[in-house]
């Protein structure tokens, strides 16, 4: 007897069978019944101690318990007729499995009349009442306990709890038991396990009292069990509808949410879940009002108890084609779960018809499915799909009501998320037609640009652009509309053309942000309503300005975080820019500021999102990004696209940002002087053929003498105009590059000129006319000191 336990091990003979037939465990007990030591039998088939040629007919390993005699052979010869019990436990691991056999040895300890444990008179109760000596082992039981364990008390009379029950679960019953035996105290336990033969689990209480004798000494334990199944079942299918509400849905995602589904139905409600939506794309873009058979349904999620889910025929995100005689198409034309059981005719002839799904039935002894159609809105959006082959009991009819109630919430959350995702495409699309496909390529800058949509809030308005100005100037702009949607994105588009629209009119850059700060009033007075007051518009924008020619930057920002500079050389450090106030405000001013920019210089402009996050304040964003761009020392361009990247990796989280990103990399470069040429013209018409002249000659420099004569032509227009109707200072320029000349005249009158058609008999006014006709593009912008009158002439023309 163990010193803790009071366990006579042998008391009973047991012995462990594998599921080759060969004895793996011999105990005392045993060896009493039948006189064979352990090494005489252990690794040795178990038919050789059977006499008489008797086997367990139905000993096979699809049961799970078997009782019944036996004809052993004893080691002296003789033939020991015994009652057995035998339990099948499942393998563990790669190892087979095995037969726990086990038979009671009669008690030889005198019992009294007085004995407590025989004046026990519980055993006429119709609860199941059973009572265990200080051994713990069974002494008495009532009927209504034998039926409970489907065992007659006379045979299992002198057995523990785990020899009758062969559950790892009893033996918590039996600690149970232990300590109501030494405390001297009752107890209660709640458990949940098979109990008998049918391989059913139920819900049990047992209240455990203990048997004292007169002199108050514990001589035993009483257990009267109730069965609270219903009770029990009816908690869990709550608490799934609760775990179900508070787990799906926990995204926006048609994936996700249905993977949650599956997850939250296994192992509670099934061993294995599909999950199958039917695609919109198939449509139209619009789920039918009307599912009819056959059906092509997408399989989106699935779950398994066993690992790797091998039941499942087809992977997350393949489409298979269901007839009108499977239970999924069966249940999505009727509209209604659709229960169905091996063997059925309807089952049978769906397997017919699909051999590889019958083999997978088979092989894992799949015998109830249950097909419940997801619907919400008064739309069919697909089927759940919930099997079982590892529980014995078929779905009952709460079961159907469990699984429909779970399937409609989540029907809901994947109609949502379906409508969430095919917004955010349209929105997507929307925004994707707004921005720019790719930027032009200058010969003042080169760029790289990433841009990023929210992972979770949608998308947003967040906007870039470069434009090219005249003079070989280049506009480089980022903007941020707040809030997300539609609304949003639309707003950044109607921003993103006013800017180009301002930018082709030459505006400084503080000028240019006070229109659009005018605009975004405007729009958000449009957006109020009647009555409603200001609507909720504003944004916040960037604009620069990059001279190749002097090598100058203009910049004004309205309350857009300011841009790092990345100067050839040096460390990168944020250019000190007045904030100002961000658009929509109205009525406060903007300010420029202008720097130097060395050639090979690299500004980095962008949105908040980049550097602010719920984990991370602006400050901590800045630092990072400046030491990413430290390592951006490669004056080839390609390296501003690995820039981008090293940027995102560092500054991003993998989930993705939580609002949209916008960033733009531009690297300056300077046109050399030799590629401009500069005369003051004296105010003097008659000096003009000598300034024509000069022009030829420098284009014969420039090896471009090919647009000499057309050259020739706008040069003269223009200087003539600007003798005659600007004023002085006068200044010519030509600036040359490798697709483009461009003639500018510059003087001090504010007055820009326009363009008009000249009357048959008028003898001028056909300037700006021959012009326009001429060259590729024309204009003016104005400047601090006057205007200045632009053409360009395209140089493939000098080939011709």
């Amino acid at each position: 007897m163990r010193p803790v336990y009071p366990f006579d091990d042998a008391a009973t003979a047991r012995a462990v069978v594998d599921d080759t037939g060969t004895v793996v465990e011999w105990n005392g007990g045993a060896r009493r019944l039948l006189g064979w030591e352990a090494a005489d039998v252990v690794g040795r088939p178990a038919a050789r101690l059977l006499a008489g040629g008797d086997g367990p007919g139905s000993f096979t390993p699809r049961d799970e318990r078997w009782s019944g005699t036996l004809t052993l052979c004893h080691r002296n010869g003789s033939a020991v007729s015994v009652w057995v019990l035998a339990h099948h436990r499942p393998p563990e691991g790669d190892g087979p499995g095995h037969w726990l056999v086990v038979t009671p040895l009669r008690d030889d300890r005198p019992h009294s009349p007085d004995d407590p444990l025989e004046r026990a008179e519980l055993l006429q109760s119709p609860c199941a009442v059973a009572i265990y000596d200080d051994r713990l082992r069974l002494r008495r039981m009532n009927e209504a306990m034998a039926d409970v364990l489907g065992l007659p008390e006379e045979n299992v009379r002198g057995l523990r709890v785990p020899e009758m029950s062969g559950r790892p679960q009893s033996l918590d019953i039996e600690r149970h038991l232990h300590h109501v035996l030494t405390s001297g105290r009752g107890d209660d336990v709640r458990t949940y396990l098979p109990i008998g033969g049918d391989g059913h689990r139920y819900a049990w209480l047992a209240r455990m009292a203990p048997i004292t004798d007169d002199t108050g000494r514990v001589r035993g334990v009483c257990v009267a069990a109730h069965d609270f199944s219903e009770q029990y079942l009816a908690r869990e299918r709550l608490q799934l509808v609760n775990e179900a509400s508070v787990r799906i849905g926990s995204t926006l995602d048609v994936v996700r949410t249905a993977q949650e589904l599956a997850d939250v139905c296994v192992p509670a409600l099934a061993d294995f879940v599909t999950v199958d939506l039917l695609d919109p794309q198939e449509f139209g873009g619009e789920l039918p009002a009307l599912v009819t058979a056959p059906v092509r349904l997408r399989r989106i999620a699935h779950r398994s108890l066993l690992p790797n889910t091998p039941e499942a025929v087809i992977k997350p995100g393949q489409v298979e084609l269901y007839p009108s005689l499977s239970p999924q198409a069966d249940s999505l034309v009727a509209g209604r779960t659709i229960v169905v059981s091996m063997p059925s005719d309807e089952l049978q002839r769906w397997l017919t018809w699909h051999p590889e799904r019958a083999d997978r039935v088979r092989e894992y002894g799949i015998h109830s499915s249950m097909s419940v159609p997801i619907r919400a809105r008064g739309l069919t959006l697909g089927v759940a799909v919930f099997t079982r082959h590892r529980r014995p009991e078929a779905f009952t009819a709460d079961d159907v009501l469990l699984a429909e109630e779970v399937t409609a919430r989540a029907a809901v959350c994947v109609d949502n998320a379906r409508r969430y995702s095919r917004e955010r495409e349209t929105a997507l699309a929307l925004q994707r037609s707004l921005l720019p496909r790719s930027l032009p390529r200058t010969a003042a800058l080169r760029t790289a640009y990433r841009y990023l949509p929210a992972a979770r809030a949608g998308v947003g308005g967040d906007w870039f652009d470069v434009i090219p100005l005249s003079g070989m100037r280049v506009a480089m702009v980022v903007g941020d509309v707040v809030g997300h949607g539609i609304q949003a994105s639309a707003t950044m588009g109607r921003l993103r053309t006013a800017v180009r629209t301002l930018a082709d009119i030459d505006l400084a850059p503080d000028e240019l942000l006070t229109h659009l700060d005018d605009l975004v009033l405007r729009l958000a007075e449009e957006s109020g309503g009647e009555g409603s007051g200001t609507g909720e518009v504003g944004a916040t924008c960037l604009y620069a300005v990059y001279d190749p020619v002097s090598r100058r930057c203009t910049l004004a920002r309205a309350g857009h975080p300011a841009p790092v500079l990345l100067p050839p050389g040096q460390a990168p450090r944020q250019i000190d820019l007045p904030a100002g106030p961000p658009l929509g405000l109205g009525g406060l001013p903007f300010e420029s500021a202008e720097l130097d920019l060395p050639e090979g210089s690299v500004l980095s402009l962008y949105t908040n999102g980049l550097i602010e996050s719920r984990d991370r304040d602006g400050e901590t964003g800045h630092r990072l990004l400046t030491e990413t761009l430290a390592g951006c020392a490669d004056p080839d361009s390609d390296s501003l696209e690995e820039t981008c990247d090293r940027i995102l990796g560092a500054l991003l989280p993998e989930a993705g940002s939580a609002d949209d990103v916008a960033l733009l990399l531009a690297r300056t470069q300077g046109l050399p002087a030799s590629q401009v040429a500069t005369w003051d013209i004296p105010a003097d018409p008659a000096l003009v053929a000598p300034i024509r002249k000069q022009v030829v000659q420098q284009l014969d420099r420039w090896s471009v003498s090919g647009i000499a004569f057309t050259a020739e032509l706008v040069v003269s227009e223009l200087v003539t105009n600007a003798i005659r109707y600007g004023a002085r200072p006068i200044r010519l320029r030509l600036i040359h590059d490798a697709a483009t000349l461009i003639c500018e005249v510059s003087d001090s009158n504010h007055t820009a000129p326009h363009l008009r058609r000249a009357k048959t008999f008028d003898e001028g006014g056909r300037g700006l006319l021959l012009v326009a006709q001429l060259t590729q593009r024309w204009g003016s912008r104005h400047t601090a000191e006057g205007k200045t009158i632009w053409a360009e002439l395209p140089l493939y023309e000098a080939d011709l």
